[in-house]
């Protein structure tokens, strides 16, 4: 098999990232639709993420938050989102660029998106890279099936505690991302 020169699991990676951008395009200028809302899980440590210092002592490697009864500002750019929430009472407003969103989760609907970019933020840490960073991991697409399939410790967590703000990554379970490769006909 050739080498991939066009770079289609960059392109993939980047047009899954539009469908987040879009979404959250329409709800900063509708609101949200039905019973829709959204579990976004970020890089905290991922460059151009601005939090408050005490959320990133918090949360100092991922941290997931909730859009749905209590945000406020919602504004999206090409790059990145900004959104007001609440923490513990606590009035907060969060920048979190696009390439830093490691999963985006609706479970009205039972949509999911993953990304790994674990690799992109290793690479931006180096100060002179030697080599051309590591190509990213295949992405995770998934729809679940049924209403409840997806209720994890992360969702119930956050309901309970008003549907909005922050979710103790230590109880939160990521799913595993599998290759495509494994699936593929060898010749």
């Amino acid at each position: 098999m050739g080498q991939d020169l066009i770079r289609y699991d960059v392109l993939a990676q980047e047009a899954l990232r539009g469908v987040i951008r879009k979404v959250l395009s329409e709800v900063a200028k509708t609101g949200l639709p039905g019973e829709h809302h959204f579990f976004i899980t970020f890089l905290t440590s991922a460059p151009g993420v601005r939090i408050s210092s005490r959320l990133r002592e918090k949360y100092p490697e991922l941290m997931t938050i909730v859009v749905q009864h209590q945000f406020w500002d919602l504004q999206v750019t090409e790059a990145s989102f900004e959104v007001g929430l609440s923490f513990s009472d606590i009035p907060e407003r969060l920048l979190v660029p696009f390439s830093a969103i490691r999963g985006f989760y609706d479970p009205a609907v039972n949509f999911e998106l993953e990304f790994d970019v674990q690799g992109a933020v290793a690479a931006n840490a180096e100060s002179e890279p030697q080599e051309p960073a590591p190509a990213p991991t295949p992405l995770s697409t998934t729809q679940i099936p049924g209403p409840s399939a997806r209720k994890g410790k992360d969702a119930a967590k956050a309901e309970k505690a008003g549907g909005d703000g922050e979710v103790d990554e230590a109880d939160r379970k990521d799913a595993e991302v599998v290759s495509l490769d494994a699936f593929r006909k060898k010749t």
